[in-house]
């Protein structure tokens, strides 16, 4: 049995994101408002839970699952090393809608699917989601919808295709844009965007004083 809390409503926030810790810290599900799209949450280093999360998706090992950050030194323990390119990144779209792939530190005992060594995250532009990754750290986070079916905006969406699979549903309001994050690819000596979404290419060119067709090369619809 699943339960919606309101958000938007102090006590019934307080009391969603005391319900959410205590099921992503017993390996169940949970449905979260993120600034992009509705997301699926899933303890990041609870490797059952991330297999529950890809069942409940209906989507295979090789479509590893993203993880979201609640602040930006906690990439600093996920990752290898953190190159400029990579923080001046952070320090211009983060907390925001822009998802790095990285390599991921070897030491790290999480299994996110067929990830090859790498891992995709983010740090979120959303209270409800900062709140929730201070309190329990990393989480395993994939958008809130059945596996090629439209990606959920309000929690009812995410509701309607997910149903009992999370335990907890938290519900922060339809989704500011509505939109995929943009994913940019760092884990080779050319940066690549590899989704084109919220963050538009010309942004990160910018930033990182490319060209926008250097970074297009390999890249797919948002």
């Amino acid at each position: 049995m699943s339960t919606v809390y309101d958000c938007q409503q102090a006590d019934s926030r307080a009391a969603g994101l005391t319900a959410a810790r205590g099921a992503l810290k017993s390996g169940r599900l949970v449905v979260m408002p993120t600034d992009t799209l509705y997301g699926l949450a899933a303890d990041a280093f609870d490797g059952s839970a991330v297999t529950d999360l890809l069942r409940a998706k209906g989507r295979g090992r090789d479509m590893p699952v993203p993880v979201l950050v609640g602040s930006w030194s906690t990439i600093d323990g996920l990752v290898g090393s953190v190159p400029p390119r990579t923080r001046d990144l952070i320090r211009a779209f983060w907390p925001g809608a822009l998802s790095l792939v990285v390599q991921q530190a070897r030491s790290l005992a999480w299994d996110l699917g067929d990830a090859q060594g790498t891992v995709m995250l983010r740090m979120p532009l959303h209270p409800v989601a900062l709140e929730l990754l201070r309190e329990v750290g990393p989480l395993a986070v994939s958008s809130a919808n059945i596996s090629g079916q439209p990606p959920a905006t309000t929690v009812t969406e995410a509701r309607d295709q997910l149903g009992g699979s999370a335990a907890v549903y938290l519900d922060g309001g339809p989704a500011e844009h509505a939109q995929a994050s943009t994913i940019v690819d760092l884990t080779s000596d050319q940066p690549r965007v590899l989704r084109s979404g919220a963050v538009s290419t010309e942004a990160v060119a910018e930033v990182l004083g490319v060209s926008t067709e250097s970074l297009l090369a390999g890249s797919v619809a948002s």
